[in-house]
C-alpha cells in the first residue's frame, strides 16, 4: 500500500472512443492544470540581451517514497536554440546549444504541487565524475526490494552533435536523499533504459535505435558495477538480435523509432509496458483530440500488456497511441507556453495509487505534465480489443 493519501477521484479515468467502424482507441486524461511543473517554478530563467529567457524542466522519473511522490526531471538553463538538418529522417530539427542538463529531485504531497527536495542535484557536467561531461538526462526511478535505482542517459558528447553520444548511467539510493553513482555502460550507445525486478531476477529494457530489446540479467551486479562488467554488456550489444522485443513499422505513428517509457506497472493481468514512439500521427487520430491536421512528426504515448511470468511475451498491444500532443505546451507553443521541441509528449515516470495510474511526461521538451487513467479500464481495453 502506498503511504500517499490522494483523493484519486479528482483525477481523470481516461476514455475509450470508437475509431472508424471496427476499432477503439484509449485516451488518457490530461490533468486540468497542466503543466504541473514549469521552468519558472524552479527559477530556471535568465536575462539575455534585455529579454527574459525561460529554461526547461521535463522528462521526470517518478516514485513514491514514504508519504511523498518524488519526481526527478532534467533541468536546463542558459542555452540557445537553432536548427539543423537531420539526414536520418530528412527534415530540419531543433538544435539546442550549451544544453547540459542536470537532474533535480522534487517532492509532492498531492502529485501536482512540487517543491525542491533538499536542493539535491545530480550533475552531469564532469564536476562529480569524468566518464560523461555533457549532461544527465531522462532518469527513471525504479523501486526494488533493496533500493531505488535511478537509471538515466549520460551524454559523452554535446547533445545534437552526432551519433554514439548516449550511455546508460546508473545510480542507486535507499532513501532518495543520499545517491550513489555506479558508472556508465561503456560498451554501446543507448538511452531510455528501464530496469524491472521480477521473482526470477532482473530484466532490462534497452533501446538500440530504432527498436526495443529485453535482456534478462545474469546478476544485479552487472548493473551495480557496469565498469567491471564491460565484457558482459559488449556481448549483449554484439548479440542484440537475441534480445529483440519490439520493433518499428507496425503503425505509422511508430515508423521512426520507439523506446521504453516508464517503469513497468504490475496489474492483475500482467505488466503494463508504457513506451514512446515517433512517427507521423494520422489526421484520423488527431481528429479524436480536436486537431484539424495531422502531426507530420510527433512523439506519442503508447502501451502494451506483457505476460507476468514471461515479460518478453506481449499479450496485447494497442493499435493506437493512448495520448498524443494536442495542447499548446505539447505541440508548437504560444506566447504563454513556448516550447523547445515541437509535438513531443514523452512518458518517463509512472506510479499506481489505488486504481489510478499517474504518468508523468515531458511536453515540448520544456514542461512536466501529468496524465491519468483508471488502470482496470486500460487493461480491459487492451485485453478486449487488442489481445494477440
Amino acid at each position: 500500500m502506498s503511504g500517499v493519501e490522494i483523493e484519486v477521484s479528482n483525477f481523470g479515468n481516461g476514455e475509450i472512443v470508437k475509431f472508424g467502424g471496427e476499432y477503439y482507441m484509449f485516451k488518457m486524461s490530461s490533468y486540468v492544470r497542466n503543466p504541473v511543473v514549469k521552468p519558472q517554478d524552479l527559477g530556471l530563467v535568465w536575462e539575455e540581451s534585455g529579454q527574459k529567457k525561460i529554461g526547461a524542466v521535463f522528462n521526470g522519473g517518478a516514485e513514491i517514497c514514504g508519504d511523498k511522490i518524488i519526481l526527478a526531471p532534467r533541468c536546463h538553463k542558459e542555452y540557445h536554440k537553432s536548427e539543423f538538418y537531420d539526414p536520418k529522417i530528412g527534415v530540419k530539427r531543433t538544435i539546442l546549444e550549451n544544453y547540459v542538463s542536470e537532474v533535480y529531485l522534487l517532492e509532492s504531497d498531492d502529485g501536482i504541487n512540487f517543491r525542491r527536495r533538499d536542493d539535491i542535484v545530480i550533475k552531469g557536467d564532469g564536476s562529480e565524475h569524468s566518464d560523461f561531461l555533457y549532461g544527465i538526462e531522462d532518469i527513471r526511478i525504479i523501486k526494488t526490494k533493496e533500493r531505488y535505482f535511478l537509471i538515466g542517459c549520460g551524454k559523452i558528447k554535446p547533445p545534437f552533435k552526432g551519433d554514439n553520444a548516449d550511455r546508460v548511467a546508473v545510480y542507486s539510493t535507499t532513501d532518495l536523499e543520499k545517491i550513489d553513482y555506479h558508472g556508465i555502460i561503456t560498451s554501446f550507445d543507448s538511452r531510455n533504459a528501464i530496469l524491472a525486478e521480477h521473482d526470477k531476477g532482473f530484466y532490462m529494457f534497452l533501446r538500440f535505435y530504432p527498436n526495443v530489446y529485453l535482456v534478462k540479467l545474469d546478476d544485479i551486479e552487472v548493473i551495480l558495477n557496469p565498469g567491471a562488467n564491460g565484457e558482459y554488456w559488449k556481448n549483449v550489444s554484439d548479440t542484440k538480435e537475441r534480445y529483440f522485443f519490439m520493433g518499428v513499422g507496425d503503425f505509422r505513428h511508430e515508423s521512426e523509432k520507439i523506446g521504453p517509457g516508464t517503469p513497468l506497472i504490475l496489474t492483475d493481468e500482467g505488466w503494463l509496458f508504457i513506451y514512446h514512439a515517433v512517427g507521423k500521427i494520422d489526421r484520423e487520430i488527431c481528429d479524436r483530440y480536436g486537431l484539424k491536421e495531422e502531426i507530420k512528426r510527433g512523439y506519442s504515448v503508447n502501451v502494451a500488456l506483457l505476460d507476468y511470468d514471461r515479460p518478453e511475451k506481449i499479450i496485447a498491444r494497442s493499435k493506437f497511441p493512448i495520448y498524443i500532443p494536442n495542447r499548446s505546451y505539447e505541440l508548437y507553443g504560444d506566447d504563454e507556453y513556448p516550447v523547445d521541441v515541437p509535438a513531443v509528449v514523452f512518458p518517463v515516470g509512472a506510479i499506481k495509487i489505488e486504481n489510478k495510474l499517474f504518468v508523468y511526461a515531458g511536453s515540448g521538451d520544456k514542461y512536466e505534465i501529468l496524465l491519468t487513467c483508471d488502470i482496470d479500464m486500460l487493461v480491459d481495453y487492451l485485453v478486449r480489443y487488442y489481445k494477440r
